[in-house]
């Protein structure tokens, strides 16, 4: 009988500055879970994403429900970095005057 080979890798990589991403790819572990947590299911997921294998997907949530802990943890974190970068960027004195040209502009082209 032919001997099988019962062990999968993990479908995931963790760049220098910490980001987990699909091995090969720019997509975040952070966007597929967040479809999978709206109730996408593994199809729907590859569909949008059709740089993905079926098989990736899987690997992915299934790596996501065995350590589910641990990847909350680091969403967490990633959402605390992203709120620190977000307050940083808004304190800047140009920020207020970019968006207020921004508000100009929308109001000139709802007018015209």
């Amino acid at each position: 009988m032919k001997q099988l080979t019962l062990t999968h890798s993990v479908p995931l990589e963790q760049d220098a500055e910490g980001t987990v991403r699909v091995l090969g790819t720019r997509v975040t572990l952070d966007t597929l879970m967040a479809a999978f947590n709206k109730g996408n299911t593994a199809e729907q997921i590859q569909d949008s994403f059709p740089s993905l294998s079926l098989a990736q997907v899987y690997g992915v949530i299934a790596w996501y429900i065995d350590n589910q802990k641990d990847a909350e943890e680091y969403f967490k974190a990633r959402q605390t970095d992203a709120d620190t970068m977000r307050e940083e960027i808004e304190s800047q004195p140009e920020y207020g005057e970019f968006r207020e040209t921004i508000r100009q502009r929308r109001a000139q082209m709802i007018k015209t």
